[in-house]
């Protein structure tokens, strides 16, 4: 599946995204993917799992550290991050919110853009529906990126439907760019004309 249209600006334009999916109690998701044209590849997947015994600021320096030798190694044009998921209990919530400080932290110091993105809008993106299981969008994730398996492990899985989600919003913006650029393009010539006949006539 290709669901990637050919960028409308230069030949062999590129776009790569690190997507993260971080995780207060289970694994860290990580996933870098690049977009040239209509196709879409993996660069490196994974995920960052610490013992049951690491205390929460290693957790945080782990993940910062380990973000930060991702955006070195495969300069992403943007990271894109899960934003925190309003149904979790307020303590939850807050650590999950630090530890995305922390991504986005890193996507700053390296100068990248960072982006994100609720759980079911990357499910929605991805799979099609904003409920679809982690199953489904293994399978998705799977499919767009031609894969001979599904990523695993799931935090895995997830990071590369994050990237993929920012993959096509961003196109999706690129090529409304480029229609509106060309409507004003097309009105500016056209009341150029106009104004042209306006001024042979008058020159008649």
């Amino acid at each position: 599946m290709t669901p990637y249209p050919a960028h409308s600006g230069a030949s062999g334009h590129k776009l790569r995204v690190l997507g993260v999916d971080p995780a207060v109690a289970g694994a860290t998701g990580y996933g870098v993917i690049e977009i040239e044209g209509n196709r879409a590849r993996v660069m490196r997947f994974g995920a960052l799992k610490l013992p049951a015994r690491a205390t929460f600021a290693v957790r945080l320096r782990e993940i910062h550290f380990l973000i930060s030798g991702l955006v070195e190694q495969f300069t992403p044009d943007a990271v894109a991050v899960e934003s925190v998921f309003t149904a979790l209990n307020m303590r939850t919530a807050l650590k999950l919110a630090e530890m995305r400080g922390v991504v986005l932290l890193a996507a700053a110091q390296a100068h990248i853009s960072a982006h994100s993105y609720a759980p079911r809008e990357v499910k929605a993106s991805v799979a099609g529906f904003g409920g679809a299981s982690k199953q489904q969008v293994q399978q998705m994730v799977r499919s767009l990126l031609d894969l001979p398996e599904c990523p695993e492990p799931s935090d895995a899985a997830d990071a590369l439907a994050v990237a993929l989600c920012h993959a096509q919003v961003s196109r999706a913006r690129e090529r409304i760019a480029a229609s509106v650029s060309r409507v004003r393009v097309s009105t500016l010539a056209a009341r150029g004309r106009r104004a042209a006949a306006v001024l042979i006539s008058r020159g008649q």
